[in-house]
């Protein structure tokens, strides 16, 4: 399975990260988004994510000139028609999701993939709203996509091993490590890391330390390269609540349950570095200082 024009759903974050990605490594690559406001915002943070690596002497002027030709912004889903790949990156709403992968279903080629880049949801709910199943899979890039080597791959009961080894080479050809895992809450990093930073959180509560030494234990003792609060702020304490939520959904398993404290710290609109405010407070952001929240 050969694929050559590939599409992305949304021009946020992810959405254009993933365009950038797939139109450095040579993919004519059809980026859409609901509004001109949206979709200038996304084509403006990949035209300075380009600008850095000319910066950098990573990419040439010629380089860059030739990924953005290869972009081609819409807000019609009727443009990736001739797509053989379309990655979805729309906000993380099961519903929003499959509306457009039904909408997506009946534009397509019989032989192009649909996949998912979502980090927590079901990729067999959202393939039920196709008739390609053997062809839908889950494609989880990580943020920021240009820099992070990693992409999950998800497969699920009814996805064709052709379809599998097509979403890996395709990776690949964007210089990506691609990792293979089931359609399970998490896939793989997820699974292994949100269990990790509730633990912190509990840890905190019950008194183990504070958030400056669980961070800096974690960091120096493990050699992370942030500790676990740094790392919640940073990913989003909502997004994190969001995530564990799904996870204890499927599992039922305590350590997947979101502590008391994330609660009331999301529903208070401390979120991180995103609002100013979390573990840390972002009041001076090149010094962020402990919040007091026991």
């Amino acid at each position: 399975m050969e694929i050559r024009k590939v599409g992305v759903v949304g021009c946020g974050l992810m959405g254009s990260g993933i365009a950038q990605v797939s139109a450095m490594s040579g993919f004519p690559t059809v980026v859409r988004e609901v509004s001109d406001e949206l979709l200038s915002a996304g084509l403006g943070r990949i035209e300075k994510s380009l600008a850095k690596f000319t910066e950098k002497g990573t990419m040439t002027a010629d380089q860059k000139a030739q990924t953005l030709a290869r972009l081609k912004p819409t807000l019609k889903l009727e443009d990736f028609a001739g797509c053989d790949l379309v990655v979805e990156a729309v906000i993380e709403n099961l519903e929003r999701k499959r509306e457009v992968f039904a909408a997506l279903d009946k534009i397509l080629a019989q032989h192009a993939l649909l996949a998912s880049n979502t980090s927590s949801l079901s990729i067999t709910e959202m393939m039920t709203a196709t008739r390609r199943r053997e062809r839908f899979l889950g494609m989880h890039f990580f943020n920021p996509v240009p820099l992070m080597k990693l992409v999950e791959v998800v497969k699920t009961v009814a996805t064709d091993p052709a379809a599998v080894e097509g979403a890996l080479d395709f990776a690949k050809k964007l210089g990506k490590t691609p990792v293979l895992t089931n359609d399970r809450a998490g896939f793989i990093v997820n699974r292994l890391l949100v269990p990790y930073l509730l633990d912190a959180v509990r840890a905190f509560e019950e008194g183990f330390g504070t958030i400056e030494d669980i961070d800096a234990g974690m960091k120096l003792g493990c050699n992370h390269p942030m500790g676990p609060f740094t790392l919640l702020d940073f990913v989003g304490i909502d997004t994190t609540y969001y995530i564990a939520e799904i996870l204890f959904a499927e599992y039922r398993e305590k350590r997947f349950a979101p502590p008391p404290l994330m609660k009331r710290m999301v529903m208070a609109g401390m979120y991180g570095r995103k609002t100013g405010k979390g573990f840390y407070d972002y009041s001076d952001p090149k010094n962020p200082k402990v919040n007091q929240l026991l």
